[in-house]
C-alpha cells in the first residue's frame, strides 16, 4: 500500500513528519516512491540549473539534460536569447532532440514522423497536414508544438529554470548565495566564463542527497580521504630536499588537514537550502600563485576590488537542490537524481577569459583527480555513498544524525557563519526539502501566485 496517497494535506503532513529539528528519516533515501514525488514536486518548485549559455553560442545551438528525471533541451534563439523546451513530440512523446549537444538549425525536427518546430517550440510543419482538417486539431494539444518552460533566468549566463508555472520568483530563491556566482564569475578579468574541457560523467549507486549532503560535510576528508590524498602526501614527504612542489599535490595535500583547520574555516548558510564551506579559509586558498595573473585582475579591478575577489576562497557553495559550485577552482557539479538509489554525477570545468592557461590547467587537473570516473579521491567517497545506500535498508534505526552544533536558536535564521563542522547547513537542506515538497501539493499549486 502506497506511503504518500491520499488527501494533500494528509500527504504534506507525512512528508514534514519525516523531517525533525536534527534528524531526516531514511525513507528520504531508500524510498522509491519518495523519490518520485521528489520529481514531481520538489524539482518542479525549485530553481534548478539547467546549463551555462557558453555551451550554446550561437542561434540554433541545443544542449540537453534534464531537470529531475524530466528531459528538457536548452536552445539559443535567432534574437540570442535562450529557451528551455521540454524535450518531448506533441505527436507520440518521442524526444526530439537526441544528442547532448548540437545545433538545430532554424527547427526541430522529430526523427520519427518528421513533424518539426520552432526552436521556440512552435509548432512549423507536419506531413500530410490535410488529413488533420475538420479534426479539431487545433484546439488540441498537439497543435501548441513543444511546451516551453515558462520560469527560465539566465543570471551571469548561468541558466536555470523552474518546472512550476507559478512558486517562488529567482531573487527570492537565491538571495545572497548568488554571490558565489558572482565571485567565480568576477576571477575573469573580463568577467566572463565559458565551458571548457567538456565533462566528466559517472554513476553513483546512490542517493542524490548524499552527494548533496558531503559537499559540506568537514569531518569526513582527514578520515575518508587518508587512503588516497593521505598516501600522495606520504610519497612527497619522501622527496629530495628541493624538489618542486607538484600541482596535484598542492590539490590533494589541503584534503588531509585536521579537524581544527575545518572548523576554523568556518560554513555560512542562506534560506532555502543554500550554503557554503570556507568562510574564512579553504582548501583553496594556498595554491600556488600564476605568473600575471594577479597583475591582469588589478588591472581590470583596481587593486582594492581584485584583493577583495581574489581574498573570497569559498571551499563548497551547494545550491539546493543539486547542485555544488567551486568558485576558486572553477567547477561544477551537478547531481542528477536517476533513481532513489541511483544519480549520475556531471562535472564541469570553466575557462576564465582573459586569464592565464596554468589556471584552467589547474582547474583540469583537479577535476581530474578528485571528481573524475578515475579519481583517486572520489571514490572514497562513492564508496561511503554505498556503504550508507545499503546500511540504510537496515531494520535496526529509522533516523540519520545531523545534530553536530545543533542550536535550536538557529531556526529561521539565514546568512549565518558558524563553525566549519556545524552540520547547520544539512539541517538547512532538509527544511527545504520538506518546504518544498509541502509547497507541491495540488492544492498549493493552485493557489501560488507569485511567478518569476
Amino acid at each position: 500500500m502506497s506511503k504518500y496517497q491520499g488527501p494533500p494535506e494528509a500527504v504534506a503532513a507525512k512528508i514534514a513528519n519525516l523531517v525533525r529539528a536534527a534528524e531526516a528519516h531514511k525513507d528520504l533515501y531508500i524510498d522509491q516512491e519518495l523519490f518520485e514525488l521528489e520529481m514531481s514536486q520538489l524539482f518542479a518548485n525549485t530553481w534548478v540549473y539547467v546549463g551555462h549559455a557558453s555551451q550554446v553560442p550561437k542561434g540554433g545551438d541545443f544542449t540537453t539534460t534534464t531537470v529531475g528525471t524530466q528531459p528538457v533541451v536548452m536552445v539559443r534563439q535567432a534574437d540570442g536569447s535562450i529557451k528551455v523546451l521540454h524535450n518531448r513530440c506533441p505527436h507520440k512523446g518521442v524526444k526530439v532532440a537526441g544528442e547532448a549537444c548540437g545545433n538545430t538549425g532554424k527547427f526541430f525536427r522529430c526523427p520519427y514522423h518528421a513533424w518539426t518546430f520552432k526552436t521556440d517550440g512552435k509548432l512549423l510543419a507536419m506531413p500530410l497536414k490535410k488529413g488533420y482538417e475538420n479534426t479539431g486539431f487545433d484546439s488540441c494539444e498537439a497543435s501548441q508544438g513543444m511546451a516551453a518552460v515558462e520560469a527560465v533566468q539566465v543570471y551571469r549566463d548561468f541558466v536555470f529554470c523552474r518546472l512550476s508555472p507559478t512558486g517562488i520568483g529567482f531573487a527570492d530563491y537565491f538571495g545572497e548565495s548568488l554571490s558565489t556566482i558572482d565571485n567565480m564569475v568576477d576571477r575573469s578579468p573580463e568577467g566572463k566564463l565559458e565551458v571548457a574541457g567538456g565533462v566528466l560523467r559517472y554513476m553513483h549507486n546512490c542517493n542524490w542527497k548524499m552527494l548533496v549532503d558531503n559537499q559540506t560535510d568537514t569531518c569526513h576528508p582527514m578520515v575518508a580521504h587518508e587512503s588516497s590524498a593521505g598516501t600522495a602526501v606520504k610519497v612527497w614527504q619522501q622527496a629530495p630536499a628541493g624538489t618542486p612542489k607538484p600541482m596535484a599535490v598542492e590539490l590533494f595535500a589541503p584534503f588531509m588537514n585536521p579537524y581544527e583547520f575545518f572548523e576554523n574555516m568556518g560554513i555560512r548558510v542562506w534560506d532555502n537550502g543554500h550554503g557554503h564551506t570556507g568562510v574564512s579559509d579553504s582548501i583553496h586558498a594556498d595554491y600556488s600563485a600564476v605568473p600575471g595573473y594577479r597583475e591582469q585582475m588589478v588591472a581590470a579591478y583596481g587593486e582594492e576590488r581584485a584583493k577583495a575577489i581574489l581574498g573570497d576562497v569559498r571551499h563548497n557553495t551547494v545550491y539546493f537542490p543539486n547542485i555544488m559550485v567551486k568558485g576558486p577552482i572553477q567547477t561544477l557539479r551537478l547531481f542528477k537524481p536517476i533513481a532513489a538509489n541511483k544519480t549520475l554525477v556531471e562535472s564541469w570545468t570553466f575557462r576564465l577569459v582573459g586569464a592565464p592557461d596554468m589556471l584552467l590547467e589547474r582547474t583540469l587537473m583537479y577535476n581530474r583527480l578528485v571528481n573524475a570516473p578515475t579519481s583517486v579521491v572520489g571514490h572514497d567517497d562513492l564508496e561511503m555513498y554505498e556503504r550508507a545506500q545499503e546500511g540504510l535498508q537496515s531494520m535496526g534505526r529509522d533516523w540519520i544524525n545531523v545534530s553536530r552544533l545543533y542550536d535550536p536558536a538557529e531556526h529561521g535564521q539565514v546568512n549565518v557563519a558558524t563553525n566549519g563542522t556545524n552540520e547547520l547547513q544539512m539541517r538547512n537542506q532538509y527544511r527545504a526539502w520538506a518546504k518544498f515538497m509541502a509547497a507541491a501539493t495540488p492544492t498549493d499549486l493552485q493557489t501560488q501566485e507569485n511567478p518569476a
